[in-house]
This record gives C-alpha cells, sequence and structure tokens, in this order.
C-alpha cells in the first residue's frame, strides 16, 4: 500500500496548497508513487489519519504545520486506543512554525524531510493525553505531542491566528506575544503533580505555564531546552507571575533557552499533572494552547502515554 500524505492547503498562509503540485515531484522521486489527500476543514485531518491506520496504511505523512502534526497525532491516537496497529509517521514541515520539526532535528528542506522518511529510520515518541473544558464548559479529552500550555500562550494563539503571516511566522508569535503579555493575566493555579515516588500539590501564581514532550514553542521559542520527546516524562515549565516588563525581559530570553536561568522560572517533571485555576474571574484570558492551536480552558489534567508513535526522522 502506498504511503499516504495528508496534506494542509491552507498551511503557510496557503503556499503550501499552491505549491504542493510542485512538491510532488522530488517527494515522489524520494517516496515512489504515493496516495494524497487534501484536508477541507478543521479537524480534518483526524479522521483521515485515524482512518488510515483503521485501513492498515504501513505509513502516514503529515504536509504542513505543527497544527496538521497535532492533527494526524490525534488522529492516529484515536486508533491506537482502538486497538488498530499504527502506520509509521513521517513529516514534512510547510507551516508557520515549524517547532516539533525542530525537537525531531530536522532541516527545515523538502529534500531533508524526504530522506529521512525514505531512510526508515525512526523515534518512538511520547504522547500527551488530556481532559480539559471547551469555553462552553463541556469536558473532553485529545492528545498533544509538542507543547501543552496555559495562561498567556492562549491568548498569543488567539492573536496570531487573527494576525497576517506576510512578515513570516517568527514576526507573527513575536508581535502578537507583546500584544499578548498587555492582555496577560496571573492565574492562581492549585497544581497537583504524580512521579512515581507519589504526588505532591501546590498553589502557583503564574503568566504562563507550559508542559512540554518537546522543546520549542512560538515559531522558535526555546521554552523547555531540557525536554526529550522519547523519555517518558514531562517537563514543566513556570514562568513565574512576575510584572509585565520583568516578565517580557525574562520570556524573550526563550530564543537561546537562557530564560531557565532565572529565579523567576521553575521546572518540574512528571508523569501526570491536574491543573485547577481558583481566580474564575480571569478564566477568559487564562486559556490552552495544545501544539499552538488554541482549544479550551481549565480545570486539565494530563498524562504520558510513553513511546505511542513511531516517528521517521533525519540519520542524526
Amino acid at each position: 500500500m502506498k504511503p499516504l500524505l495528508i496534506v494542509n492547503p491552507q498551511s503557510a498562509g496557503g503556499k503550501t496548497g499552491a505549491l504542493f503540485e510542485k512538491m510532488r515531484g522530488p517527494i515522489e522521486r524520494h517516496l515512489g508513487h504515493v496516495d494524497v489527500v487534501f484536508t477541507e476543514r478543521s479537524r480534518h485531518a483526524v479522521d483521515i489519519a485515524r482512518e488510515a491506520a483503521s485501513e492498515g496504511r504501513e505509513m502516514v505523512v503529515s504536509v504542513g504545520g505543527d497544527g496538521s502534526i497535532h492533527e494526524v497525532v490525534c488522529g492516529l491516537m484515536e486508533a491506537r486506543d482502538a486497538g488498530k496497529k499504527l502506520p509509521k509517521f513521517g513529516i514534512i514541515g510547510a507551516g508557520t512554525g515549524g517547532d516539533y520539526r525542530r525537537t525531531l532535528g530536522f532541516e527545515n528542506r523538502l529534500d531533508r524531510y524526504c530522506e529521512a522518511i525514505a531512510e526508515g529510520k525512526t523515534r518512538a515518541v511520547d504522547i500527551g493525553r488530556f481532559s480539559y473544558a471547551t469555553h462552553t464548559g463541556e469536558r473532553k479529552s485529545s492528545y498533544f505531542v509538542n507543547i501543552l500550555s496555559v495562561g498567556m500562550s492562549g491568548l498569543v494563539d488567539q492573536l496570531v491566528a487573527e494576525s497576517t503571516r506576510t512578515l513570516g511566522g517568527t514576526m507573527a508569535y513575536f508581535t502578537s506575544s507583546v500584544k499578548g503579555l498587555a492582555r496577560s493575566v496571573v492565574g492562581r493555579v492549585k497544581c497537583t503533580i504524580w512521579r512515581e515516588d507519589g504526588s505532591r500539590e501546590e498553589t502557583i501564581e503564574t503568566r504562563c505555564m507550559a508542559i512540554c514532550n518537546g522543546r520549542y514553542f512560538g515559531s522558535g521559542m526555546q521554552v523547555a531546552p531540557m525536554a526529550h520527546p522519547d523519555d517518558g516524562l514531562f517537563d514543566v515549565v513556570d514562568l513565574g507571575a512576575a510584572s509585565r516588563l520583568r516578565f517580557f525581559m525574562v520570556s524573550s530570553r526563550m530564543y537561546t533557552g537562557t530564560h531557565v536561568h532565572s529565579l523567576d522560572v521553575k521546572h518540574y517533571r512528571c508523569e501526570r499533572i491536574q491543573l485547577e485555576l481558583l481566580n474564575e474571574d480571569v478564566a477568559d484570558r487564562f486559556l490552552l494552547d495544545v501544539d499552538g492551536e488554541p482549544l479550551g480552558r481549565l480545570p486539565l489534567e494530563i498524562e504520558m502515554v510513553p513511546g505511542a508513535i513511531e516517528v521517521l526522522v533525519p540519520k542524526q
């Protein structure tokens, strides 16, 4: 059975759809003939990936950005939970941020993505499973492959979605981060963390907290330079509750990863975590950012699914 490419034509501001036929030749020179499905709506890739796994596909490839990877992973995980054997998962980055491919060591070139898929080297990566509240208060569950964060980052997601991408992904995220900081609030969060040796509970005041499987978010911000996507643990990075100016100074160092040395920043490792917002009057501004997509709000419960998906990665 041929590899299935799930293509998001809207990624990179619509460039992926416009350029895909030019991309197809180089892709097939590396991979042979492929089947191609274009997504037509939000969450469509979830359905396509789930059906592909159910049909027994041996390889599924996401062509798009971090949002496309997120959706394909969700579909594969739904199939996994239904008892299906999963295909190998390939990535051809063609989006705005490119954060997860950075963690996996991909150079952002079409030939490098194709070479990694053709060479067949895989890495069994962890996936986060979580339950959350929708904006209407309904309880739902889903998955994330890279980073789930709460607080200011959810506001930034909304601003990025509303912004123009003509200046590129990094500039869109940077300008949206500045606007988001101006509107940000400090959340008082009841946090319960589990490790093998037990659990502990504390109340944390923060503008933003990231539960990390990967290292990067926000189009290149290295929020968790210590994270590994296959070690069976989340790296939780609390960016603290400093004043807006001080928070900006600390968080601007995320591009180099040196923010972790700030006294405002705290780091935890865990297999499972629960978060509950105690000052509910800020709930409409203390939101979720799930693999770069705005989704819902607290309360939140997250657990690790270790080694869940085999991702095709470059040879190191």
